[in-house]
């Protein structure tokens, strides 16, 4: 296979540069962390943020939901349009985007302005996200590849549940700006080495943009997303999040028949005939659904049933991250020996059985418990999550890198934007269907349907013990719900890695697929 003369001049030397390629993935990893924390670092400055710049409960919804919604959105054009202009390029926009909206955030003083920096937000992250892990088959070859995805992956998936930690600590020392104003340095970190390190990388193919693509699919994914998110908050008979959603998979559809008849698609179509692609991105989609789920329902869980502040809510997520931290590479020594299915199945179990453990809470139940199952929560994602994600990046050639990992990306968004919505849906039902209303006073029996922090505060208004574990036990009732919803989805992950993916040899993890070897 011929190679873009740019990549050739450009690419690293596999001896002479080595240390310099990781240098610079290790700096990349530092814009993928911050995108990693914008997922969930917003959720515990909410409250003060209603009180700060005067924002109503929607505006609340769409600080968080905005930044998901253009992130999921333009991951995939992205992805197409680095392969066009230059990956380093589009890199540098991206962080510089990023950026300049982490500041627009941290200084807004009313609710919209803060909402469209958001969308700035995620508009970076998009750019950020699929163009990083488009350079990793350029710079590595398949041996070296598990250990940079894992690199890559430890900064994606550590940012979403260090997001609460950091955020509980920063907003009992410092002003709520401050969640934005530390992607600052770490952005700084990643746009010097890009600057200087990353060679330019662009597709040798000379094609038009797919705009009708770009259209389609990014229309689609907004309708399916805002759809979703609006059902999340309005119920799932909402007529107009239900046209939303159908409308969405309506246009998603349409892309997938016009990509099999376009000239220049958008997307390979190759990509889904590929079961280490389709497979790894279900996957990794499915363990995004759970993970997404989980950290929605864990610090409501710890913040009112068990009633702790939310620097100390957020201090016992740790568990979760160092899980993570001590699976990983444990995960890509697993796949160098056996295989990215076993760790993929590995993963699954433990992930599965950590969810039916921490299905089992009751009342009674203690901090000490909750931490050993999200302790096996974190060590299974962090066993199957990079190893789903290397079988599909596999599959990628440095050609079709970028639009490969922004629609792998793209799916993993989705699967997590799902997961809040579905999963909270489960939670809140139960929550509801669990109260015994006729114990209530009837004003405080409506403000109590809201959510469990809004029961916990009424409760407690109205001075009744009863009250206080009939909410308790009811959020209890809806979590333990939403937990065996995940453990199904967990196994659903095992079916189909059994059933798509194949064992990978040993020898093909020692064969080098380089550059070179690509000519």
């Amino acid at each position: 296979m011929k190679v873009n003369a740019k990549i050739r001049k450009g690419a690293f030397n596999m001896n002479s540069q080595y240390k310099q390629r990781w240098w610079v993935l290790a700096s990349l990893a530092f814009g993928i962390l911050a995108v990693g924390l914008d997922m969930t670092i917003l959720n515990l400055a909410l409250p003060i943020l209603s009180k700060d710049i005067h924002a109503t409960n929607v505006e609340l919804q769409w600080f968080a939901n905005g930044y998901n919604l253009v992130f999921a959105a333009l991951l995939l054009p992205m992805g197409m349009l680095g392969d066009k202009v230059g990956r380093k390029k589009m890199l540098l926009v991206g962080l510089f985007t990023f950026g300049l909206a982490s500041l627009a955030c941290a200084y807004a003083v009313s609710p919209w302005q803060l909402i469209t920096a958001r969308a700035f937000l995620g508009l970076g992250a998009s750019m950020i996200v699929p163009l990083s892990m488009a350079v990793i088959p350029v710079m590595f070859t398949e041996k070296e590849r598990p250990k940079a995805i894992a690199v890559w992956m430890m900064a994606n998936a550590v940012g979403i549940p260090l997001g609460p930690i950091l955020g509980g600590w920063l907003l009992n020392n410092f002003w709520w700006g401050s969640v934005f104003i530390i992607n600052l340095p770490l952005v700084i970190v990643a746009l010097m080495a890009v600057s200087f390190l990353l060679p330019e990388s662009r597709s040798e193919e000379k094609r038009p943009i797919d705009l009708p693509g770009v259209l389609i699919s990014s229309t689609g994914l907004v309708a399916l997303t805002y759809g979703v998110i609006k059902a999340g908050e309005r119920g799932w008979s909402d007529v107009f999040s239900l046209t939303s959603v159908l409308a969405g998979i309506l246009l998603l559809t349409c892309f997938v028949v016009y990509q099999n008849r376009a000239t220049h698609p958008l997307v390979d179509s190759s990509l889904f005939r590929s079961r280490s692609f389709a497979g790894g991105t279900l996957v990794g989609s499915i363990i995004s659904f759970a993970l997404f789920g989980v950290l929605f329902a864990l610090p409501q869980y710890l913040q009112a049933v068990l009633e702790v502040d939310a620097q100390s809510a957020g201090l016992r997520l740790l568990p979760l991250v160092i899980g993570l931290l001590i699976a990983t590479p444990i995960s890509d020594a697993l796949q160098s020996r056996f295989g990215t299915r076993t760790a993929i199945v590995i993963g699954s179990v433990l992930l599965g059985i950590g969810l039916a453990m921490g299905s089992t809470t009751d009342i009674s139940t203690g901090y000490g418990f909750t931490s050993i199952w999200i302790s096996a929560v974190g060590l299974g994602i962090g066993f199957a999550l990079p190893a789903a994600m290397d079988e599909a990046i596999s599959a990628l050639t440095p050609e079709r890198s970028g639009v490969g990992s922004a629609l792998l990306m793209t799916m993993r968004q989705v699967g997590g934007t799902l997961g809040v919505a579905i999963l909270g849906a489960v939670l809140n039902a139960g929550y509801r269907n669990n109260l015994i209303l006729n114990e209530w006073p009837a004003e405080a029996a409506e403000v109590a349907q809201r959510n469990v922090s809004a029961g916990m505060a009424v409760a407690r208004q109205v001075g009744s013990d009863s009250l206080v574990h009939s909410v308790k036990t009811s959020f209890i009732g809806g979590m333990s719900n939403m937990l065996w919803v995940c453990v199904g989805a967990a196994v659903v992950g095992i079916i189909f890695t059994a059933g798509l993916l194949k064992a990978r040899p040993v020898e093909s993890r020692n064969s080098t697929t380089s550059l070179e070897a690509k000519e």
